[in-house]
């Protein structure tokens, strides 16, 4: 196409480079064999459309359900892996945002404006695992939409093993995100002590993380663009908040 485009004040110049390409087309081998199989009265469609491919299944794809989840979840991984920036930041922020809410609730007692206090902590547990992890991932499918309607109708993979493999390959940067936070949250503010009272608080925050992180998948999906799953995340998601 670029070969081909007219480029502003290369008019003259472009015109004569794409005559060259036709010239050099027409007396081509390719050329040739176009005009044998018009003027013969052949089928031109038996002859140049798309047959039907060999090895294809009934559905219409070559491999099989777990053939195409393998290697959509590998592509996705490698995605993951080739942005070790991004996920060094993620950690990073997590951590900081730990420890500043530690910081601002460090050491409540258990009266009453400590209670209030560990009121307002938990809330903030909600919120920064909700957004957090919402805009993370809110821009996943919107960014993809071009490429994933492609290779849809080019039968390459189902919509069921794409999304699953896109999600799957993100669960562990899921789970630690919640394990930072609530590690450092947890002691200096001075939850309850106990293996077994921390590990049912992580395991809430680890729910509410990957909650949040479906809904925002739900909203990538739902938009047409970035800008609109941006315009729609934070309405949505405040009422499930309150």
């Amino acid at each position: 196409v670029q070969m081909l485009a007219i480029a502003p004040n290369k008019e003259a110049e472009c015109r004569d480079t794409i005559k060259k390409i036709c010239d050099s087309f027409a007396v081509s081998p390719m050329a040739r064999e176009v005009m044998e199989v018009a003027n013969s009265g052949k089928n031109v469609e038996e002859q140049y459309y798309l047959q039907p491919m060999e090895g294809a299944s009934r559905t219409g794809y070559r491999s099989t359900w777990w053939t195409q989840f393998y290697y959509v979840l590998w592509r996705s991984w490698l995605t993951v892996l080739k942005d070790p920036m991004l996920v060094k930041v993620r950690l990073l922020q997590t951590a900081m945002v730990a420890t500043l809410i530690g910081s601002i609730y460090f050491g409540q007692k258990l009266d009453q404006d400590g209670v209030m206090n560990i009121n307002g902590a938990l809330f903030l547990f909600l919120t920064n695992m909700t957004f957090q992890n919402v805009f993370a991932v809110i821009n996943v499918f919107s960014a993809e939409l071009p490429v994933f309607l492609r290779e849809k109708r080019s039968r390459l993979f189902r919509v069921d093993t794409y999304f699953l493999g896109k999600t799957i390959a993100e669960v562990p940067l899921f789970l630690a995100v919640p394990f930072v936070f609530t590690s450092i949250t947890y002691p200096m503010i001075g939850l309850k002590s106990g293996a077994t009272y921390y590990l049912t608080a992580l395991l809430i925050v680890v729910l509410v993380a990957n909650v949040a992180t479906s809904f925002g998948y739900l909203i990538s999906c739902a938009s047409s663009s970035i800008s609109m799953a941006l315009s729609v995340g934070p309405p949505v998601i405040i009422p499930f908040l309150i």
